[in-house]
């Protein structure tokens, strides 16, 4: 029996009883799907992530004070200051920075009339837009000398500005009121909707100094060592933000009167943030492969099970093959190539099942990115293909072997 014959008769044997073959054929389904579908869309996110933090700014760098070290902060207690940030902003400190931009951050409630809003206050510095590739859609952003005078100068976001003017009033000229002080709005951000970093639509920006100082002053006898809660660093371009670190890092410790011990801050970078999300992601996509491998598993089970239901069923066939001449290796390949087509066909029902999955993902994805599209890759097609192929093949070895050991003469006498 060559190997088109035993194709063709295990074809006949599938479509003789299609309702079985589909009910066994689906834990193969199942599993060649959620992986096509998980390689799809892992890649559909991972482009989500890095479109959102190029969005975040150019080349941009962050520094925190304190690290996530409990006992190091214990010892070296965290400290970013103002004057820390003048001075990594001097070009002849700092030569590879581009701009900086300094903020300072609480949450408080914002009234405006009889409306009422918890906001996050974020005190930056003038050069917020330009760091963050932000956009004033109303109005115009504070500057300089609004620092300077420590001036009640507020700009909403979007969604602060819906929430507090709700009836398309204009809120340009209108004053609000933060934490019972009194605030002019000069200005709107455009609509830039919220990612995993900041949901800037939520927030109003004021002078940093202003927050310092009038919003959020330090209690009284004590002295506030850190007076900035972020500080953005923009590099000149993206072969410069390794000398950045290097320098921000060697003028801080020299600030901090740091020489042995660890630093009592950090420095994060675009491709930190997008590497750490990967591990994320990279954790959660193995996880759900285990369950679509253990569905893998139960499919070559139902495969294994349905085959050796099938050989009890053709015993007299199997006896009669025999008695005119078949050898063991003929009907080993026979009932081998029946599984392995059992779930090779699950296995492009399942592709097919990945295609839909991916498209429905790119659907619901285009709500955050247009770019986010989940593509089934070519490398994922072979994959499934392969994986079908071999659990067929690892499954449906011992149903056939079963079936080549039979006894021709105690086949044809079976009842």
């Amino acid at each position: 029996m060559n190997i088109f014959e035993a194709i063709r008769i295990a074809l006949n044997s599938l479509l003789a009883n299609k309702l079985r073959a589909i009910l066994t054929m689906l834990g193969i389904i199942i599993g060649v799907g959620a992986v096509i579908a998980l390689l799809a869309l892992g890649g559909a996110i991972q482009t989500l992530v890095t479109s959102e933090l190029q969005g975040l700014g150019s080349n941009l760098v962050f520094l925190f004070p304190g690290t996530n070290d409990p006992e190091n902060d214990r010892r070296v207690p965290p400290r970013l200051t103002n004057e820390d940030v003048a001075a990594i902003a001097d070009p002849l400190n700092v030569p590879a920075v581009a701009a900086v931009c300094a903020e300072y951050s609480r949450r408080a409630l914002t009234t405006y009339g009889g409306l009422s809003y918890n906001a996050l206050i974020a005190g930056v510095s003038p050069t917020y837009p330009q760091v963050r590739n932000a956009q004033v859609a109303q109005g115009i952003f504070f500057d300089t000398r609004a620092v300077e005078l420590r001036s009640r100068e507020a700009v909403l976001g979007h969604r602060v500005a819906q929430r507090l003017f709700p009836n398309g009033e204009d809120p340009l000229g209108k004053r609000i009121r933060i934490n019972g002080i009194g605030f002019q709005v000069i200005g709107v951000m455009a609509e830039r909707g919220g990612s995993f970093a900041s949901n800037e639509d939520d927030q109003i920006f004021v002078p940093i100094t202003t927050a310092q100082e009038r919003l959020f002053p330090p209690g009284q006898n004590t002295t506030r060592r850190v007076e900035v809660s972020v500080v953005y660093l923009q590099a000149r371009d993206e072969n410069s933000i390794e000398s950045l670190i290097d320098q921000v890092t060697a003028v801080l410790r020299q600030r901090n009167g740091l020489t042995y011990q660890d630093n009592n801050f950090t420095i994060i970078t675009q491709q930190d943030l997008v590497s750490s999300f990967a591990t994320i992601t990279g954790a959660i996509t193995i996880f759900l492969g285990a369950i679509a491998a253990i569905s893998l598993v139960v499919g070559g089970i139902g495969i294994m099970n349905i085959m050796l239901v099938s050989v009890t069923e053709r015993t007299r066939e199997i006896g009669l093959r025999k008695a005119v001449g078949a050898r063991r290796n003929d009907i080993r390949l026979q009932f081998l190539v029946e599984a392995t087509v059992l779930s090779l066909l699950g296995g492009l029902l399942g592709i097919g099942l990945g295609y839909v999955v991916s498209a429905i993902g790119t659907a619901l994805l285009a709500n955050f990115s247009p770019n986010a599209r989940a593509e089934v890759s070519l490398n994922a097609i072979l994959l499934a293909t392969l994986t079908s192929i071999a659990v067929g093949i690892f499954f449906g070895l011992y149903p056939a072997d079963r079936a080549a050991r039979l006894d021709p003469i105690a086949a044809l006498r079976y009842e």
